[in-house]
């Protein structure tokens, strides 16, 4: 929910000869006490005892390697799954743009190439994710998590199901995508970094594979041809742009940019005359 840029409306003093009736007064108190309870944009992640001395170790192990690549803690996160041939990648922005940081092997997930349906399919999502500071679990079971924030609204409007589905270490999956534990700590501690110091969220995209046009001639045969068309955009994107693209749902689908956003909700007129239908 957007927070009013000022509400010097809801402040204005009564003018002389106008009589507001009880029922207006009242609304506009509601609506002030509203604004005043409204929790802040942006919330920084928790830690524990635990969880920061895990953090603590990983910044000694990984502090030369950012140094060396010209990066710092803090910077913004961008990261990307592929779960052919099984890599996390991490990309931090620098210069307006985001240049790639590391690749995690991914230790072990569920299920095959294709989205997740339902719950306890013991298969791993795939499209366009967002994490903010309240997915982030220093307390995991896990040794340490974060919620890649399945269902979003495309899996919704399609009534897939399923909760609690996760990076995190251990090795051990149903559902989740599980890292090694020092490999989960450096990545935590990365994501942990960048929302403390202002990030509001980062982008986690989760693909099969590369969406490039070989790969999909490899795959065509799959039942799954027709959503990877869907998200190839967005790869796309990220790829000539190196920065996360702009996605919308818009009936169900997925929309990327701007542009696309802009067409999706024009008249049908308007797409036939873009060339989008």
């Amino acid at each position: 929910m957007k927070t009013p840029a000022s509400h010097k409306n809801l402040m204005t003093t009564p003018v002389p000869g106008k009589n507001k009736s009880p029922g207006k007064t009242l609304c506009l108190l509601l609506l002030l006490g509203l604004f005043l309870f409204i929790p802040p944009a942006f919330a920084t992640p928790s830690l524990t005892p635990r969880a920061a001395g895990l953090l603590k170790n990983a910044k000694t192990r990984i502090t030369s390697e950012l140094a060396d690549k010209g990066f710092s803690l803090g910077q913004p996160v961008f990261m990307r799954i592929f779960k052919i041939p099984g890599e996390l990648e991490v990309w931090l922005k620098k210069d307006d743009t985001f240049h790639l940081f590391k690749k995690y092997a991914i230790c072990c997930y569920s299920g095959y190439p294709g989205p997740k349906l339902m719950e306890g399919d013991w298969q791993s999502p795939e499209g366009f994710y967002l994490v903010s500071a309240r997915q982030m679990n220093p307390n995991s079971n896990y040794h340490l998590a974060f919620n890649v924030g399945y269902p979003n609204t495309f899996d919704r409007a399609r009534n897939r199901t399923g909760s609690s589905i996760m990076v995190h270490g251990e090795c051990s999956s149903r559902g989740c995508f599980a890292m090694g534990n020092s490999q989960m700590e450096e990545i935590y501690l990365l994501a942990h970094s960048a929302l403390t110091a202002g990030q509001h969220h980062f982008d986690l995209h989760i693909f099969p594979f590369r969406l490039t046009a070989r790969n999909l001639f490899k795959f065509r045969s799959s039942p799954w041809i027709g959503f990877w068309k869907k998200l190839r955009p967005g790869f796309d994107y990220f790829e000539l742009n190196h920065r996360p693209p702009t996605v919308a749902v818009v009936d169900g689908n997925y929309i990327i940019g701007t542009k696309s956003f802009n067409v999706a909700m024009a008249s049908p007129q308007a797409k036939k005359r873009s060339g989008e239908e």
